[in-house]
């Protein structure tokens, strides 16, 4: 009699049922890590996303262990992330989402908090991995899976006394207590907003709250670190879905702005939205990775140049160009007929300049209290990597600098 293999999926594991020896084999933990591969593609976890993404044919499949991990920038350096799930189920409809819930074409898979957390460790302990990125799919309400998230890495900093990176998913709408907790364990948690405004979220995720189940959340977030300032808490980050619902980049970067200021936000991240079979979504038009990028530039101005959304160069119904950078867009405007003397520029200004960022403005300011910068050759020694970028905005010595007309 031959053997027959019956292979029964449900909302936990994949058992696989021999018929003939009348026995269930449940695969290990890292043969199930191995099968979810790359489930986070849209899920960046550190300061360089479009890294952490793998080739689009590998989507949501994998070949081996090394899918699931990424090469993640943190506050310490670049570090491999096994970036996963605790479940590929989910109980939410969000519209462009591969995990929604009826998607036939989503395996389901999930693993109890021990389990992800001895996983992750042997992981961590062969070198594979220093780091961890777990999010996952709503099931039972956000409450309970939350509980099951922190319980990970719980058992992850307790049990296996674990003080490495760990990245936590916040579901939508969970208790104060349990973002309290969550940010004990955690050095990063991200809440994502998806929508930029209440009405797009409703587009993107019919049966997500914008204010009560996600804003709160960040807010929340910043009054606990307030509220608890000798512990060392994680930082919040959040994510948009970008071009899939008419949202303008003007919506985005205003809304990234106010959480920077109200919310202490660490960074937004901005997913250019790439249509994802079986969903509500799968035939709206992918979202050009340049406008990504533009929204990445125009967002570290707002959080590390001072700048507000108002001066940014906007075009059309609140778009960015995507041709030239945001800085350089804004200069072309404003300094290449009135060009700045970087004599006189105090630090705000000098961070107008394409090419000049804050070590480069420091810099400048500290060399001319002793020296006159007179030349581009002075802001090479300076560090500044491409002084030519600067020249056509800029006057050195009450001068246009002379490279400028080997340029235009």
């Amino acid at each position: 009699m031959s053997c027959a293999v019956l292979i029964l999926f449900d909302t936990r594991i994949n058992i696989r049922y021999n018929s003939n020896m009348n026995t269930y084999a449940v695969p290990d933990t890292l043969t199930k890590l191995t099968t979810l591969g790359d489930t986070t593609l849209y899920e960046p976890a550190g300061d360089q996303p479009s890294r952490e993404r793998a080739p689009s044919e590998a989507r949501f499949q994998s070949h081996s262990l090394s899918d699931c991990i990424s090469t993640v920038n943190t506050p310490t350096g670049a570090k491999p992330i096994l970036k996963t799930m605790l479940t590929t189920a989910c109980e939410r409809n969000c519209n462009y989402c591969p995990f929604r819930a009826g998607r036939s074409r989503t395996p389901r898979l999930s693993f109890t908090p021990d389990e992800m957390a001895r996983g992750f460790y042997d992981i961590h302990r062969s070198g594979l991995a220093d780091g961890l990125f777990l999010s996952s799919g709503v099931i039972k309400g956000s409450v309970a899976t939350q509980d099951r998230l922190i319980a990970t890495a719980d058992i992850i900093r307790k049990r296996y006394h674990y003080r490495g990176f760990i990245h936590l998913k916040i579901m939508p709408g969970v208790e104060y207590d349990q973002l309290y907790r969550a940010m004990q364990l955690a050095d990063r948690v991200s809440v994502n907003l998806e929508g930029a405004t209440e009405a797009r979220l409703k587009l993107l995720a019919p049966k997500k709250q914008f204010a009560s189940e996600l804003l709160q959340m960040l807010l929340w977030a910043e009054a606990i670190r307030q509220q608890h300032p000798s512990e060392r808490l994680a930082r919040t980050v959040t994510q948009f879905v970008v071009g899939a619902v008419g949202d303008t980049d003007l919506e985005l970067l205003s809304m990234s702005s106010q959480l920077y200021q109200r919310a202490g936000l660490t960074r937004a991240y901005y997913s250019a939205f790439d249509p994802v079979l079986q969903t509500p979504f799968e035939n709206i038009p992918r979202t050009d990775p340049l406008r990504e990028h533009r929204l990445y530039q125009a967002s570290f101005l707002l959080r590390d140049y001072g700048w507000n959304v108002e001066e940014l160069p906007f075009i059309g119904e609140g778009q960015l160009r995507l041709d030239v950078d945001p800085k350089r867009a804004w200069a072309d405007e404003h300094l290449r007929t009135d060009p700045l003397d970087l004599a006189h520029a105090d630090r705000s200004e000098l961070l107008r300049v394409p090419g000049i960022g804050p070590v480069a403005a420091e810099s400048i300011l500290v060399a001319r209290q002793s020296t006159r910068l007179v030349e581009i050759s002075q802001l090479r020694k300076l560090g500044i990597r491409a002084p030519e970028q600067a020249s056509p905005y800029i006057l050195l010595g009450g001068r246009r600098p002379a490279l400028q007309s080997k340029l235009f």
